[in-house]
């Protein structure tokens, strides 16, 4: 279940992606007197839920600085422990290691693959495929994890799962599908309708997608 949060213009807002994501984490017992990484944080609504599920420390990331302000006053106003970093990705912990990352990171498919810095499309803008971030954080979430962590992605289908769970396996985890939920198009992807079937994404008139969380850990 999701709290109220403050959230600057600008500022991803959390929605049916990070319910899914914070209820897996929950129902599973993961952040259970582990250190937490959110990577990509936004209002910081999957670190706070980390912290009430029994973290033993929560470090969130985030390149927006309207971001990290929102975590920092949400961690404030909910009085939650939470270490609040400005950065790109894992660069800010990198010498750090975790017990359970999270990430929601943006995946909606844009028309070209020049990432947004300083428009709200940064919130979703995820390349011509979606997986700009995704990719990267498969990549380095090993370089973060220790010896017995875990990591728990959200994204949608659109993206295609199986590239989630190679990518994974590519960097030495072992993954798997924890969760799905099939749920309506928001605003930004049925205004991107007509681009993802063109793009063979989604199937022709199709205006709902499935939510999926994916769990890695090592072998």
């Amino acid at each position: 279940m999701l709290v109220m949060l403050l959230r600057p213009p600008g500022v991803y807002r959390a929605e049916g992606d990070t319910e899914l994501l914070t209820e897996v984490m929950g129902r599973g017992g993961y952040a259970t007197g582990r250190d937490v990484l959110d990577v990509g944080t936004g209002t910081g609504a999957l670190a706070l839920a980390a912290a009430r599920a029994g973290a033993a420390t929560v470090t969130a990331v985030d390149l927006s600085l309207r971001s990290v302000a929102a975590t920092w006053l949400n961690s404030k106003l909910h009085r939650v422990p939470v270490t609040v970093h400005r950065g790109d990705v894992f660069g800010p912990v990198a010498d750090r290691r975790f017990g359970l990352v999270v990430a929601n990171p943006p995946y909606v498919p844009a028309e070209t693959g020049r990432l947004p810095r300083h428009r709200k499309a940064r919130c979703w803008d995820a390349g011509p495929d979606g997986r700009a971030l995704l990719d990267r954080v498969c990549a380095g979430v090993p370089g973060v994890l220790a010896p017995d962590g875990e990591v728990l992605l959200v994204h949608s289908a659109v993206c295609d799962t199986d590239l989630t769970l190679d990518a994974l396996d590519r960097a030495g985890l072992v993954p798997q599908v924890l969760a799905k939920a099939t749920v309506p198009f928001g605003p930004v992807m049925r205004a991107r309708a007509a681009l993802l079937e063109a793009r063979g994404l989604i199937g022709p008139g199709q205006r709902e997608e499935e939510l999926v969380v994916v769990g890695a850990r090592r072998g």
